[in-house]
């Protein structure tokens, strides 16, 4: 579930902090820009785990801020294909089962990649799992799910819409189709990193089904 991952970026210390060893700095540093965020092809950054490599700093003229050549490591949360997680439903629709587990949300179930026989209940906004006794995958509930696919969603800053219609661009379509198979709509942004995960193996599904 999570993995170390090597970096190096031109860190930035203001002259404020000089006070504080170059470690130090370095640490808070690299922790402000990296924790909580998804860097494309990588994962979602936790936090610093180590420093590898410090160059030497070089202050720009009429700015006063050291700039420093680091070597560092992340630990990232980037579960593989495969690995079985535990969480917790969110929501329900007609398109699946979106789960979140304590430090991540994007997490979804396709309608097809849950139990054969699992059938949507509008009035109870549950899953229904129709075997000798129905089994319901409700809101809340603690969930275990295997991951299937993982997606990073590049969300650097795109032309206006018209210009790429009439260039014949379908990169809009595209992230549509993205957003529908994650169980969010056409008009919502894709996340940066999501999960596409499955539930219909033996020991998948609610935790208290197995316990």
């Amino acid at each position: 579930m999570f993995v170390l991952s090597k970096l190096s970026d031109l860190v930035r210390i203001e002259p404020s902090k000089f006070s504080k060893s170059t470690e130090e700095a370095l640490e808070d540093e690299i922790n402000a820009k990296y924790a909580n965020k998804v860097v494309q092809d990588v994962g979602l950054c936790i936090c610093l785990f180590d420093i590898l490599e410090v160059g030497d700093g070089l202050i720009r003229h009429g700015d006063g801020s050291a700039y420093i050549n680091t070597v560092f490591r992340l630990i990232v949360f980037r579960p593989f294909v495969g690995e079985v997680l535990v969480g917790w439903i969110s929501s329900c629709s007609e398109e699946g089962i979106r789960v979140r587990m304590d430090f991540f949300d994007d997490i979804f179930i396709p309608k097809e990649n849950l139990f054969e026989g699992c059938i949507f209940v509008p009035s109870e906004q549950a899953w229904v799992w129709r075997t000798e006794h129905d089994l319901y995958l409700d809101t809340n509930e603690k969930i275990r799910f295997k991951v299937e696919q993982d997606i990073f969603t590049d969300q650097s800053p795109q032309g206006p819409k018209n210009i790429l219609a009439e260039e014949g661009n379908t990169g809009d379509e595209n992230a549509q189709q993205q957003m529908l198979l994650q169980g969010g709509s056409a008009q919502n942004i894709a996340p940066p990193y999501s999960l596409v995960v499955s539930c219909q193996t033996y020991g998948m599904g609610l935790v208290t089904w197995w316990d």
